[in-house]
């Protein structure tokens, strides 16, 4: 578990603060208390939701999805050298845990070329993109739109570059707590 310094979107709860990586997510304070007590007290979930009469906690934990694994701080990698066809060329890293890919990083020598700049972005779209859709295959972590607005956010370059542009127009789909589509003016 780590801290990040900036203010982002919680995983939990969607608020803007500080937040603490878990579980290859993000928390607020608030929302790391909950998930702190689940972890050490497991039942206590399941017994609230027969309680209340709130529903199954399977369905409330992602359950259907498996159970989701905490991605380390040091994983093993295999570094790949590829020409695109204008033979640049291009070093494709894929992050591996017990052999499954969760994370793919791409870069060049020429990431300083200013021609390359907005396949750079885009390049980094798409890889965070794909390392976000491993880590739910192989590691059972929950896709949520804010989690793909988080790293279309952490990818884009410039303002307006495409990377910008899809993060507001998605952010328009954003949901409040009750279940509401917020509406952004675009």
């Amino acid at each position: 578990m780590k801290k990040t310094t900036d203010t982002e979107l919680c995983d939990g709860c969607g608020k803007t603060d500080v937040l603490v990586e878990r579980d290859g997510n993000e928390f607020c304070a608030d929302c790391l208390i909950i998930v702190n007590l689940l972890a050490s007290k497991p039942n206590l979930l399941n017994h609230l939701c027969t309680l209340t009469g709130t529903g199954d906690p399977a369905i409330h934990c992602g359950a259907a999805h498996g159970s989701s694994r905490e991605l380390p701080d040091v994983l093993d990698a295999v570094r790949y050298r590829t020409r695109d066809r204008e033979q640049n060329t291009w070093y494709v890293s894929i992050s591996e845990m017990e052999g499954d890919p969760v994370e793919i990083f791409a870069s060049t020598a020429f990431d300083r070329d200013q021609h390359l700049q907005s396949r750079i972005s885009n390049l980094t779209t798409i890889t965070r993109l794909i390392s976000l859709i491993l880590r739910h295959v192989f590691l059972g972590e929950v896709l949520t739109l804010d989690k793909t607005l988080k790293q279309l956010r952490r990818s884009s370059r410039q303002k307006n570059d495409l990377p910008d542009m899809l993060s507001n127009v998605l952010s328009n789909y954003r949901k409040d707590q009750s279940g509401q589509r917020q509406h952004r003016a675009a």
